[in-house]
């Protein structure tokens, strides 16, 4: 049964424009404890994982919070930027990187809540960002249309991909690490074969800006969400639309598949949160708890829950049948 679990206004001060959904093991956090291997096994054996919700927004705030319970309590307030966190992403082995107007990207250890590291990067050359598959390398997309590669270690730029397009508002790495996708605002679709470092594909489809992208779970399909108000999926190997999704009525803001393939979720700035059934490609449910535009959908590990962020300030968590 489709509900909402929780709902946390006045979460930010200001607007909410970015989240991600993570979830931090038990093994990355028995790695993490100055415990011997027997008080390890005995303390934490039995013990869940923890799933952590990051939202970035207006307020220059990162805020990483832990889902107890389906309700969110504050674990840390990641301070330091300025001009608005506008995009955030964590990483498989429980690390959160989020990039600011301020030019300057920032890498934390979620469980301490500590700073890793940090990039001074050029003016708006870091709207969207995403962890690749592996956790070595972040991408990053920024208003030249060039999409940045970083080495997570290093903390250094290894390689730039040029789209020769406008403004990148989306980014995306494909779960299986061979393909790096964006959205600008023509509206243009540009697909890049990592292990060749060259532009693979350019898919047109959308008249207006893509505001979001993801891959499928299993790499072979594309979904994206632009101001004119539809969603496309695209099939990656043959580059061709296999289907084209409407019911918002106003931009769709975010979308994101479910781990487990069978929904994917759309947030838009017609105050709704749509959840989608990949089979029929139909909208199985919508959300209308929100009084101002849906920036941000995400998840959780286990396709069970979704996040939903807002320019109302507030976090959303639902229940979705799996």
């Amino acid at each position: 049964m489709y509900s909402v679990l929780h709902k946390k206004e006045n979460a930010h001060d200001e607007s909410i424009w970015s989240c991600a959904w993570g979830r931090y093991s038990n093994e990355k956090r028995k790695k993490d404890q100055n415990e011997d291997e027997k008080s390890r096994d005995s303390v934490m054996s039995d013990e869940p994982p923890v799933d952590y919700i990051i939202t970035g927004g207006v307020d220059d705030l990162v805020k990483v919070w832990e889902l107890q319970d389906d309700r969110l309590v504050l674990k840390h307030n990641l301070e330091g930027h300025s001009l608005g966190v506008v995009s955030v992403a964590v990483s498989n082995s429980g690390k959160c990187e989020f990039s600011s107007l301020d030019s300057s990207m920032r890498i934390w250890d979620l469980e301490r809540g500590e700073k890793i590291a940090n990039m001074d990067v050029g003016p708006v050359d870091m709207w969207t960002l995403a962890f690749s598959p592996d956790d070595k390398f972040i991408i990053s997309g920024s208003h030249g249309g060039k999409i940045t590669v970083y080495n997570v270690e290093t903390a250094k730029a290894e390689q730039t991909l040029d789209t020769r397009g406008k403004f990148i508002l989306s980014i995306a790495y494909s779960p299986d690490g061979k393909y790096i996708a964006s959205g600008a605002t023509d509206g243009i679709v540009n697909i890049f074969d990592v292990a060749g470092n060259k532009l693979w594909h350019t898919l047109e489809g959308h008249a207006m800006p893509i505001r979001s992208l993801c891959f499928s779970p299993d790499s072979q399909l594309l979904l994206t969400a632009s101001d004119d108000g539809h969603m496309k999926l695209y099939d990656v190997q043959h580059t061709n639309v296999v289907g084209t999704l409407s019911g918002h009525a106003s931009w769709v803001l975010s979308v994101a598949f479910a781990p487990d393939g069978k929904h994917f979720v759309s947030g838009s700035s017609d105050k709704t949160v749509k959840v989608w059934e990949f089979a029929s490609k139909a909208c199985v449910h919508t959300f209308k708890e929100h009084h101002d535009q849906v920036w941000g959908v995400r998840f959780s590990p286990d396709s069970s829950k979704i996040l939903s962020v807002s320019e109302d300030k507030s976090i959303n968590v639902y229940s979705c049948p799996m």
